[in-house]
């Protein structure tokens, strides 16, 4: 399987099988195989990011848990906590998928619940970063 290479400073030493025509990608948070969507590849990078050059603890990140908003279930992709607290809120999409003004609106949406300090909306090539702050969103260049 072709995985493009996305826009991260570093390289990741990722576990990747393939059964037929399926691939999978090991989820260290989760500690299971994974079916290797793009999406997943973009979550991945994500993940082994805040694990290895940010040095957070496996707890510290909380993949896809669930969220009750407008009595429907939502999933989030990624928050990073600190002390238990909410801090970084990341929405993943596909490589191929553009990022645009819904999906920040999506995630600010999820945030209304979460009230994490930060959001990040990446699709591996690209990334919008936000703080939220008390006159609303702040959008940056890069991550605090």
């Amino acid at each position: 399987m072709q995985v493009p290479k996305l826009n991260f400073d570093n390289t990741f030493d990722f576990q990747i099988k393939q059964d037929k025509d399926t691939f999978f990608i090991y989820d260290l948070v989760r500690k299971s195989w994974l079916v290797l969507t793009p999406e997943e590849w973009v979550r991945q990078h994500w993940l082994h990011y805040f694990r290895f050059v940010k040095k957070k603890n496996l707890s510290s990140l909380i993949l896809e848990q669930k969220l009750e908003l407008n009595g429907t279930t939502k999933r989030i992709d990624l928050l990073i906590t600190e002390k238990t607290k909410p801090k970084i809120l990341i929405e993943c999409k596909a490589p191929n998928v553009p990022l645009k003004q819904i999906h920040f609106e999506q995630i600010a949406r999820y945030n209304s619940l979460l009230g994490a300090e930060q959001i990040i909306i990446s699709n591996g090539l690209h990334h919008i970063f936000a703080e939220y702050t008390e006159n609303g969103y702040k959008f940056r260049k890069e991550m605090e």
